[in-house]
This record gives structure tokens, C-alpha cells and sequence, in this order.
């Protein structure tokens, strides 16, 4: 057996939990950093699957990217000579499709193909074809190859003003590289409000583009040059900050977690209150603890400040210990209860339903099919259950986090294939796991 986690659990899990860097924000950044004309030296920036692939791809096109430190890393986009993404670097990771800003920028043209990357829906870069239009750049795609092509048709990006349909949280850090290095101004409206954006946009900023957010727009002021002589360091991972207080909650146990901020978890920390959960601020920390008897929950997930999607996994196997049931709503990705089935095995009670909603084109984030909403958009959890040990298959990121969680409540041992995918977003979860008290290890 290989690329596996083992885990007994049952176990109470206590202790103190130090976040790596932020997934989302190091990745955007990184791509970033290719439209400097000096060297970048990024800090914080968590070792995992997806940032290797990421400097991986960077180096096939001729630039210069590599870890200088355990988590530190040195970005050069000055000697990047390919326009072409390899099928082989695409199909890895979703955010290759944003390399088109740093290629347009330095070789005024890119061929990408379709995006790799989790599967938990079609995530459509409509988004980000739009954007490039709106910015006077010709884009194309030919069904004989996969392969988009993008072109401009002066010497550098033009201005403009877009508006997205839908927020979008890649298509607004899209567009933010598109425009900062353009000429004019341009007006993005309707942006998203995530942290992982205002890190891109402070980044960006001290390098000495000029940006301007005002509610949900941002106008940027596009310049010649980017350029910066000082490390930046990337925020700590609020998803992993809420991956572990879930890990503290459904073990019955207590842990400390550091460096994160209260603000950007705020809607989570108020639905773990109100289904019992424990919460206390300590210094530059927060404790997370069993408090008393769960609750059961209705979450509707949504963009930020609303519930995130990539909580919902974790949320669900909470609330199998929880009295009572509960429902999920899924609202952002038209796939993302394939964990279901896994859960199941554990002697989970989840059944799928249709929740009534009159206005699908408002209230979902994804393109609606011709036929409306997928059919099974929502889930309801039964609790209480005891959940028993199974052999699991990781089929996403977060899902496969959720596994990792349910192992850890239930009693005997577990075997999660797909750790792979696991490292993919999370560094070194095992010893962090196994540094409070988990007994999990990798095979």
C-alpha cells in the first residue's frame, strides 16, 4: 500500500497548532510575481503539492522559481521565453489558466490549455475569457486541441471597465494582473471580498501598482513596471485554521490555534458557537474545544464573509456527532458532495435533497444548466452516529480532509487513500496531527 494516511482514532486531540502559510494566496502571488523586473523572495509559503507543480510550470516556460528555504521562495519571470502551457503542467493545477497575465505581459501572447486542478465542478473560466476581452485582448479556443490562445493587439494590455456576472474570486485576482501593468485605467466591478484578494492587492501595491477598492469595485491605474527589493509574506491559511478547530471540536478535545486572524474565520466561529462548539480568543490565538453537547446546524455556504465552500466537507462530519439534523446548501460548486459516498461507508446517515429555491441564477455562483440547478445541490446530515473505522478514497482537497476528521472520530483504524491529494493543500498535516496527540501515519 502507498500514498495513504493510517489513523487510529477515538483519541481526544490536544495541544498547540501553528498555520502555514495561506494556499490561495501564495499561488496568486507567486503567478504574480511574474510580472516584476526583479527577482521575488516570498515568505511563508506552504511546501504542498500544488506550489511544486506551480514552480514546476514556471520553470518549463523558462523562468526561474524554487524554494530557497524550508518556506521560502524565489521568483524570476525576466527569462520566461514559452508562450505554451504542456498539457502535462495544465492538467495539475487550476491556476495555470492565470498564467496568461504574466505571458500577455512578457511575450504579448499564451496558448493554455483547459485547466486542471480538483474536481468539484466544471468551474467555468468563462469568467476569465471575459475579462480578457474586456481589456482588448483576442482570445480563442480550438476544440481540436484543447488549447485557448490569447494575443494582443497592441504592445500592451489596454484598460478597460468589466463587470463580472457572478463574483469570482480567481477572475477577480485574474483581472487584477491583467490590469496593473495595463494601460489606463481599469474598473473592476463586482469583485469578490476574500482575504486571499487583499493579500494580492497589498502585494501588489508595495510593489508600485496603484490600486483603489471602493465597496465592490477596484480601479487600478495600470503602470510600466512592477518591482520590489523586499520579502513578502504570505497570511497564515484560514482554511487550515478552520480544518484543525474542527479537529478539536469533533475529538472532544482542545487546541490552540496560532497566528490566525478572528476576522477572517468570523462566520465560521459564529456557527461553531451557536452548535455548541467552544471559543476563546487568546492573544494572537484562538482555542477551539468541546464544549458541550452539538447542536444540529442549517449552512448555506456562499462567498465571503458568508459560510466559505471549502468548510462545508469538514462542517458535514461535525455535524454526524451533532443532535438532531442537519442540511448543507451548496451554492459556489455544483459538485462538491462526492464525499458522501466515503462518509457512508463510516456509517454516516447523509441523504441528498433538492432544496426549493426560486431564484437559482441569484443564489448560485456556477452557470445554471439549461434543465435549472443540479438536482442535488443540498444534503441532510442525521445525527447523532456512531461512526466506525472503513477504508476511504480521496476525491478532492477538502473532502479529503473531511475524511481525515471522520477517522479521527471514529473508533479503530482507518485507511484514507489519496494522500496525495491531501498534500496537496495542507503542509504536512500528518505531523501536525501527530504533534497533538493523532495517531496517523503516512504510507
Amino acid at each position: 500500500m502507498e500514498d495513504a494516511y493510517i489513523i487510529h482514532g477515538g483519541k481526544p486531540l490536544i495541544g498547540e497548532v501553528r498555520l502555514s502559510g495561506a494556499k490561495n494566496s501564495a499561488l496568486k502571488v507567486i503567478i504574480a510575481s511574474l510580472l516584476f523586473d526583479t527577482p521575488v523572495t516570498i515568505q511563508n509559503v506552504p511546501h504542498i503539492g500544488d506550489i511544486n507543480d506551480l514552480l514546476t510550470l514556471i520553470n518549463s516556460l523558462g523562468g526561474k522559481a524554487r524554494f530557497t528555504a524550508q518556506n521560502q521562495v524565489m521568483v524570476d519571470g525576466s527569462s520566461i521565453k514559452k508562450d505554451t502551457i504542456a498539457f502535462l503542467y495544465a492538467s495539475k493545477i487550476r491556476v495555470s489558466f492565470m498564467l496568461f497575465a504574466p505571458l500577455l505581459y512578457r511575450l504579448g501572447k499564451g496558448n493554455i490549455p483547459n485547466p486542471g486542478g480538483c474536481r468539484i465542478g466544471s468551474r467555468p473560466i468563462d469568467r476569465h475569457i471575459e475579462c480578457m476581452r474586456a481589456l482588448n485582448i483576442h482570445v480563442s479556443y480550438s476544440e481540436s486541441d484543447g488549447y485557448y490562445r490569447a494575443s494582443l493587439e497592441k504592445t500592451r494590455i489596454q484598460g478597460g471597465t468589466l463587470r463580472f456576472k457572478k463574483s469570482s474570486h480567481t477572475g477577480t485576482e485574474f483581472a487584477l494582473m491583467l490590469s496593473c501593468c495595463a494601460e489606463g485605467e481599469t474598473v473592476i466591478e463586482n469583485i469578490c471580498l476574500e482575504p486571499e484578494i487583499d493579500d494580492l492587492v497589498l502585494f501588489l501595491t508595495q510593489a508600485g501598482a496603484h490600486i483603489q477598492k471602493k465597496d465592490k469595485t477596484l480601479i487600478v491605474q495600470g503602470v510600466k513596471k512592477l518591482s520590489t527589493d523586499s520579502p513578502y509574506y504570505i497570511s497564515p491559511d484560514r482554511n487550515e485554521a478552520v480544518t484543525f478547530a474542527l479537529f478539536a471540536v469533533a475529538t472532544k478535545g482542545s487546541l490552540i490555534v496560532h497566528d490566525i486572524n478572528a476576522i477572517n474565520i468570523q462566520t465560521f466561529i459564529d456557527v461553531l458557537k451557536k452548535a455548541g462548539g467552544g471559543v476563546e480568543h487568546e492573544s494572537s490565538a484562538l482555542r477551539f474545544y468541546y464544549n458541550r453537547q452539538l447542536s444540529a446546524t442549517d449552512v448555506t455556504t456562499g462567498v465571503h464573509p458568508r459560510f466559505m465552500t471549502d468548510w462545508q466537507a469538514p462542517w458535514a462530519v461535525l455535524m454526524t456527532q451533532a443532535e438532531g439534523d442537519s442540511t448543507l446548501h451548496e451554492t459556489v460548486f455544483e459538485n462538491r458532495f462526492s464525499y458522501v459516498e466515503e462518509l457512508r461507508k463510516l456509517g454516516a446517515h447523509i441523504d441528498y435533497f433538492s432544496p426549493l429555491v426560486h431564484n437559482p441564477n441569484d443564489i448560485y455562483q456556477f452557470n445554471i444548466s439549461k434543465n435549472g440547478a443540479q438536482k442535488h445541490q443540498a444534503i441532510r446530515i442525521h445525527g447523532k452516529t456512531l461512526l466506525h473505522n472503513g477504508v476511504l478514497q480521496v476525491s478532492d482537497l477538502r473532502a479529503g480532509a473531511s475524511m481525515l476528521l471522520a477517522a479521527s472520530i471514529a473508533e479503530g483504524e482507518s485507511i484514507i487513500r489519496g494522500a496525495s491529494v491531501i498534500d496537496r493543500g495542507y503542509e504536512s498535516i500528518d505531523k501536525k496531527l501527530q504533534s497533538v496527540g493523532a495517531l496517523i501515519k503516512k504510507v
